[in-house]
């Protein structure tokens, strides 16, 4: 049985893992450090102390760390504030599940751009704990983030669903024991060895009805 229900965003609600990639981009080129076609891939579900160290040890930034992430989250504000690029029914995915679970999300994005990008959705309400994985002590792919979304929730991880999109993200949930519902991302898209790792493979937002989420827990082991 499902009693709670723990999203990502980025990637799944919001349309922002190529923002995230042009902003960091944009910033490694103009202050002249070495990116590389790997850098999107391996920064994907990395929480904010980890990117920010990536962009000084491997992409050869200058800036302490701290800098560095504090100038990417300003600059992802102004993208957020000009026009959040949010999926289709998002929001209306988010209200259809709250009708019937307790909420949580589980994002690799810094505080202040998961409260900005729930408030612009309309949803921040309907959410009863967001966690960032700069709170917690590793980022995805390590399970942490989910697994101190479900401490809040007061619900245990195997009666929880998680809805992700990348191949960092669906690797978390998994390895934190939870029902794991994967809408791929089109511009990332996760390879078929881990698409496998997922209990249910959804074609998009609309496709998320309570009806889904329960049938995928009914089909494991020892439900």
């Amino acid at each position: 049985m499902i009693d709670a229900v723990i999203f990502d965003l980025d990637g799944v609600l919001v349309d922002t893992e190529q923002v995230w990639d042009e902003v960091r981009e944009t910033l490694v080129r103009e202050r002249g450090g070495r990116w590389h076609d790997r850098a999107q891939a391996d920064m994907m579900g990395m929480s904010s102390a980890e990117w920010s160290r990536y962009l000084h040890d491997e992409l050869g930034l200058t800036e302490p760390p701290e800098e560095l992430n504090r100038l990417v989250v300003e600059r992802m504000q102004r993208r957020y504030r000009d026009g959040l690029p949010m999926f289709d029914g998002a929001a209306e995915a988010v209200r259809r599940l709250a009708e019937r679970w307790p909420l949580g999300l589980a994002s690799s994005s810094n505080r202040p751009l998961i409260d900005l990008a729930l408030r612009k959705l309309g949803v921040a309400e309907l959410f009863r704990v967001t966690v960032s994985s700069e709170e917690v002590e590793r980022g995805k792919p390590a399970p942490d983030v989910y697994l101190e979304a479900a401490l809040r929730l007061e619900v245990s991880p195997d009666r929880c669903a998680a809805v992700e999109d990348s191949a960092n993200g669906i690797r978390s949930a998994k390895a934190s024991g939870m029902l794991v519902i994967a809408i791929p991302n089109a511009h990332f898209p996760p390879d078929d060895e881990v698409l496998e790792l997922a209990d249910d493979r959804l074609e998009s937002l609309a496709k998320l009805r309570p009806k889904a989420v329960a049938g995928s827990g009914s089909s494991r082991p020892g439900r």
